[in-house]
């Protein structure tokens, strides 16, 4: 019995030393099945496929590659210049209409860029209101002169400007809000005026930031599909998908996904690289409130348009129009097959968003109690999934679950001459997993930043308590991260109310949702009918774009001291 006894007390110092807890291995467990679909994508390249690659860069393969830069480069110079100056203005000026536009320049977040360049098409194209406006007042035939090509690459860096800027806004205004009155007030002191302060003092203060928000705007640049399909722009995204459902071809799918994938760790790497290589820290710890300068004349004016142009163009033009077709059309497409796609949405999206959540409090929560580099590794790769694209993903899914479908079949078959079909890549849970895998990251990240606010002293208290780690989390932590959590679910929330490809990749059979039905129905030119899905999408994700503003109005150290 004392050689039992000390064997168990060996034990439970060896796992208390090397981090071997079921909590930790419960968590490398589920980052290594949430990586299937990664490591299956980084596995093509091993397929021997010389045929398919001399195919690809004789034909399309250079295309794609030129196309996909000019639009990172585009749409990364554009958020730029529509997402850095308003987040200043509204954090440190004052002007008619700046407490309206702080939170209205994040409402395009709530629409799809898809659905942006649906409704910027139905406006501009030939048979639009404004050619047709142009052709009534002057007199001209169609061809007779000079109009901008909508469906073009100029018109795919614009469309996915409008609606991804607000990732460039946020994260900046973040930082601004976050920045101490008194790195501010000496550079004010020093002579430096408004322009001059944000120049010299707070934009490279703000630089680390600014450059994350540029990064996930590329991500979600290489990401999208929706819009450069519909535009017929040649792009890594388009290209996967015509060569899986058009070509039948799942092994150079697979390849050109692997070929996007290392475009996007290229883009991590610099990212990290970027903050490594230049950090900027403040040596204050005051952060009182900030002092709004009162604009008043022409500098309220350029101020209000320079915050109000990107919120008219990204929301207002778009929302507007979608508004005014759902009211033509909304009788016959309202019926009861769109309250089943709306159902089918709000259900996915609730779900997804929920599981993603508990996933991402499991995961933090042990990377707290149990840290060291195998547990933080973990974590980290399991939040690798938000950086590569939804076709990429449901590629990578999709490969795994048909050979585990046809292994599983084979095997009833043969004992018990049942057929089991397409038990996973077939029904809801392939897709599940691909929402899991693609938007775990924003959960997780969010729900950590929360438990990073909890000082170890609390934990300290609840196990002097006598609480287990269960009870400590359930009576002391999720009570601290309320605001965390449900910040969480509404992100992963509205991220999966718009994602298309994932979605029309590995959907059941006679499975839609309001993006698919919005999708199909552009699809087929048929611009007012998509109107009506597309509105919904952007009415339901209204209120947690909202929401996210005003929780990071309050965020600022020192935010009691304005209220």
């Amino acid at each position: 019995m004392p050689t039992s006894v000390d064997t168990a007390a060996l034990s439970s110092s060896l796992n208390r030393r090397i981090g071997i807890h079921p909590w930790a291995l419960a968590l490398v467990f589920a980052s290594l099945t949430l990586s299937l679909p990664l490591i299956v994508i980084a596995g093509s390249f091993l397929i021997p496929a010389q045929d398919i690659w001399q195919h690809l860069l004789h034909t399309v393969l250079p295309e794609y590659i030129v196309n996909s830069l000019i639009l990172m480069l585009g749409v990364g110079v554009m958020t730029a210049l529509l997402g850095i100056a308003p987040a200043w203005l509204v954090t440190m000026c004052r002007f008619p209409g700046s407490r309206l536009l702080e939170w209205a320049l994040l409402l395009p977040l709530a629409v799809p860029a898809y659905i942006v360049a649906y409704t910027y098409t139905g406006i501009l194209d030939a048979s639009g209101p404004v050619q047709s406006w142009l052709r009534a007042i002057t007199g001209w035939s169609y061809g007779e002169y000079w109009f901008p090509e909508i469906r073009s690459m100029g018109g795919a860096i614009a469309m996915l400007s409008f609606v991804l800027y607000p990732y460039v806004y946020l994260i900046s205004r973040a930082a601004f809000i976050g920045q101490s009155i008194c790195a501010l007030e000496v550079a004010r002191t020093l002579g430096c005026g408004p322009y001059k302060t944000f120049f010299r003092v707070a934009l490279p203060l703000a630089r680390p930031a600014i450059i994350v928000g540029l990064t996930l705007v590329l991500m979600e640049t290489l990401a999208d599909y929706g819009t450069v399909q519909y535009f017929g722009i040649a792009a890594f995204t388009t290209g996967i998908f015509r060569t899986w459902f058009g070509l039948g071809n799942s092994a150079a799918a697979a390849q050109l996904s692997a070929l996007l994938m290392l475009f996007i760790i290229i883009l991590i790497y610099i990212e990290y690289w970027s903050r490594k290589q230049q950090r900027y820290h403040h040596t204050s710890t005051r952060y009182d409130a900030l002092s709004q300068e009162k604009l008043k004349g022409w500098s309220a004016a350029i101020a209000i348009i320079v915050c109000g142009l990107p919120v008219f163009l990204g929301f207002l033009i778009p929302v507007g129009f979608l508004i005014k077709w759902a009211l033509l059309t909304y009788e016959s497409v309202v019926d009861q097959q769109f309250y089943i796609l709306m159902w089918n949405s709000i259900a996915l999206a609730v779900c997804a968003a929920l599981m993603a959540t508990v996933l991402a409090l499991f995961m933090a929560y042990g990377k707290r109690h149990y840290s060291n580099p195998i547990t933080n590794s973990a974590v980290n790769i399991s939040g690798m999934g938000y950086a590569i694209p939804g076709t990429v993903i449901a590629v990578g899914v999709m490969l795994p679950f048909a050979w585990l479908d046809q292994t599983i079949d084979h095997l009833f078959r043969t004992y018990f001459d049942i057929s089991t079909g397409l038990l996973l890549s077939g029904t809801l849970i392939a897709l599940m997993f691909a929402y899991m895998v693609r938007f775990l990251a924003v959960a997780l990240k969010t729900v950590d930043a929360g438990l990073t606010k909890i000082k170890p002293a609390m934990d300290d208290a609840g196990r002097s308590l006598g609480m287990k780690m269960i009870t400590l989390m359930r009576r002391v932590h999720m009570p601290m991260l309320r605001g965390s959590l449900l910040t969480a679910i509404l992100l992963v929330f509205v991220d999966v109310l718009k994602e298309l490809p994932a979605t029309l990749i590995l959907r059941p059979f006679n499975f839609n949702t309001l993006a698919i039905k919005a999708y199909e129905f552009a699809n087929e030119e048929r611009l007012a009918d998509a109107a009506c899905p597309a509105l919904a999408i952007v009415l339901i994700g209204i209120i947690p774009v909202i929401y996210l503003s005003r929780s990071i109005s309050i965020s600022r150290p020192g935010h009691e001291y304005s209220t």
